[in-house]
């Protein structure tokens, strides 16, 4: 892995972690267009590239903790005093326990299928053929949306714990983290601002853990004093402020806009990389 690698790889991770277009699918397609380029067998994936898109992640967990720093604080306070007073009462209160119920339901069902999620790295193409599910999903969602009334002024249990099951199936690299909780938010009746919101708050433990645990349990240190530490930081730093810019203008756009362009998207996307790895196995 050289510095312009890592660059391309931090902006592709900085926009496609928030834009509902997967980034585990676009992280897999950049990797693997590089390798058809430079001729390295597809199915080579080595430690520094697993560490390195764990890197990449965090730089995105970075972005997204700044942006929402005054959600969290907020959210993590009226936890600590409603555990200190035993009442959750509080809106803030009962965000967080959503938070932590949904993510609890994503670690129950992301677990059982994350050996699949990591063979599906050594196939673009039935990526591609998931990331086209995923416009499917942001049609149907828009859809249901448009033709729904009544708009839910905040997200509830059942919402929570559903959103949950959603960020668990998209552990499948193709199935758009973002996408998928932000659609299963429209479908639940929440409006599109309050359904990113909620979306980008409910990644952040799952991003953490991720980011804390996995480099302790499979990394072996010596393996990783070989590591190209200077790309890996440089992608990092890339992918955090492309993130915290992605974020930024996202929330801005999907207040007045609908998520079909991201649909459209997801389908060419998803088409041609399904064609490409097909003719380049």
């Amino acid at each position: 892995m050289n510095l312009i690698q890592s660059i391309l790889m931090g902006i592709v991770q900085g926009l496609s972690e928030f834009l509902p277009i997967s980034s585990s699918a676009h992280l897999v397609f950049t990797s693997n267009f590089y390798k058809v380029f430079k001729d390295i067998p597809i199915s080579e994936h080595s430690t520094q590239e697993v560490f390195f898109d764990i890197m990449l992640h965090l730089g995105t967990l970075i972005a997204v903790l700044i942006f929402f720093r005054k959600d969290v604080w907020e959210i993590c306070v009226a936890l600590f005093v409603a555990m200190k007073n035993r009442d959750f009462s509080s809106k803030l209160a009962k965000l967080g326990l959503y938070i932590i119920a949904g993510t609890m339901i994503t670690i129950v069902l992301a677990l059982p299928i994350e050996k699949v999620a990591n063979h599906l790295v050594f196939h673009p193409a039935i990526v591609g053929g998931l990331l086209i599910i995923t416009g499917g999903v942001l049609f149907f969602s828009e859809y249901l949306s448009k033709k729904r009334v009544e708009k839910s002024d905040g997200v509830g249990l059942k919402q929570a714990l559903l959103i949950g099951v959603a960020q668990g199936l998209a552990v499948l690299p193709g199935f758009s983290r973002s996408g998928w909780t932000i659609a299963t938010g429209l479908f639940l009746g929440l409006d599109r601002e309050t359904s990113a919101r909620y979306s980008f708050l409910l990644s952040i433990p799952i991003i953490l853990g991720a980011s804390m645990v996995y480099p302790l349990i499979k990394i072996d240190l010596a393996e990783a004093l070989t590591y190209n530490w200077i790309a890996i930081i440089v992608g990092t730093l890339v992918s955090a402020i492309v993130g915290y810019l992605c974020i930024k203008y996202f929330m801005k756009f999907i207040s007045k806009f609908s998520l079909n362009i991201f649909g459209y998207y997801c389908v060419i996307m998803g088409v041609f990389t399904l064609v490409f790895f097909n003719i380049f196995k």
